[in-house]
């Protein structure tokens, strides 16, 4: 994927608030600090279109972004974060749930995992909203630079036992080397295509 234009259009917490239904849509989810807006900016090929931040979070919004005036790229707020307001914490939930359940556009979200935790209560979550709205799912397992390569497959399985997804659902992804950019892209192309739109 050639990015020629990737530009923030608008950020929003509730359905009267998106942007019009004009592109097709891809979001991106994921537990807090597990590098959701370094796979965003490695992929457009922006150093920082989505601010990264060393405080997990920081995303409290449903953020919009244009990419190539052909379709966007959306990017949720990541859960799980003790720190956060308790208000914060409660909106999120039903922010993210309505988002999932009543945007057309919708096409796909890659859900990211970070390799070096187990996923919990709140992803597997995720997951079984993701299967009761009917969403596709891009599994995305990041950081896989910070472990050397003989744990690295058991991480991976530990992560698959625990989301009884297939070991072939997951990309791997590294922001430091780009390994996994391109398989990545492929997936997201695919789900793009209008005959899964």
């Amino acid at each position: 994927m050639k990015i020629t234009l990737a530009e923030f259009i608008k950020s929003a917490t509730k359905p009267v608030n998106y942007p019009p239904e004009q592109f097709p849509e891809i979001a991106f989810a994921g537990r807090s600090n597990v590098g959701k807006s370094s796979l965003i900016n490695v992929l457009v090929n922006r150093k920082s279109l989505v601010r990264t931040s060393s405080t997990p979070g920081r995303t409290q919004l449903i953020n919009f972004f244009n990419v190539n005036g052909q379709f966007s790229l959306v990017d949720l707020p990541g859960y799980g974060y003790a720190k956060v307001p308790l208000a914060v914490k409660k909106a999120w939930g039903p922010m993210i749930r309505t988002y999932l359940e009543m945007r057309e556009p919708l096409c796909g979200v890659v859900f990211i995992f970070d390799i070096r935790r187990i996923p919990r209560e709140d992803d597997i979550k995720f997951l079984d909203w993701l299967e009761e709205f009917g969403v596709p799912t891009i599994a995305v397992i990041t950081k896989i630079d910070k472990v050397n390569r003989s744990q690295r497959e058991k991480q991976i399985k530990l992560i698959v036992e625990e989301t009884g997804l297939p070991r072939d659902a997951f990309s791997l992804f590294s922001a430091t080397s780009r390994e996994g950019c391109d398989e990545i892209w492929e997936r997201i192309e695919a789900a793009l295509e209008p005959e899964n739109l």
